[in-house]
């Protein structure tokens, strides 16, 4: 159950990421829109109804999910960059994931959403310092602070999950984040 659970493995933040590792999760970042929009290109209507487990969401609320988090981990950021002290906003996922903007929805509008704001999350990021990227923030989910570069990691994985478990709902073999250190 584990591998379908995490197609690509638990989250597993390092105390702190090298320029290149950094550099390398953006270079993944940058093809994630394609990867979904590829992936998405040829699915049905009952395409989109497939779970990866018994219990887990539907491929559609899956894409809905990765746009709507990839959005919140960039106000995330944005506001950690510009807030002392920034602790995040929490979500309740699986809540978020039954409304209906996620279960009746074309998926195109969010992967043009994911498409949007995954230029201007590069972007910002390929602008911070080496010191505005250890600013940290606290997550209250994971009762820890995280810096920048934690959060970029936290993206990076979270993209590759999901991309993963739509790979599995869809028949296929989950591809590995090749993006180097232990993502």
């Amino acid at each position: 159950m584990e591998h379908l659970q995490y197609p690509i493995g638990r989250f597993q933040p390092k105390p702190d990421y090298t320029p290149e590792e950094n550099a390398a999760l953006l270079q993944y970042l940058e093809k994630a829109p394609a990867l979904y929009e590829e992936l998405m290109a040829n699915t049905s209507e009952a395409d989109l109804t497939k779970t990866y487990r018994p219990g887990a969401w539907s491929v559609q609320q899956l894409v809905h999910h990765v746009a709507d988090i990839h959005l919140l981990n960039f106000l995330r950021l944005k506001k950690a960059i510009t807030e002392e002290n920034y602790e995040i906003t929490l979500i309740r996922m699986d809540n978020w994931a039954a409304l209906p903007d996620s279960t009746q929805l074309p998926i195109n509008s969010s992967l043009l959403i994911f498409k949007g704001v995954n230029q201007r999350y590069i972007h910002l990021l390929k602008t911070l310092d080496e010191q505005t990227l250890s600013k940290t923030y606290y997550h209250a989910a994971r009762k820890l602070d995280l810096s920048l570069k934690q959060l970029l990691h936290m993206a990076t994985w979270h993209v590759g999950h999901h991309l993963g478990h739509i790979e599995l709902a869809l028949g296929k073999q989950p591809q590995e984040l090749k993006v180097g250190a232990e993502l």
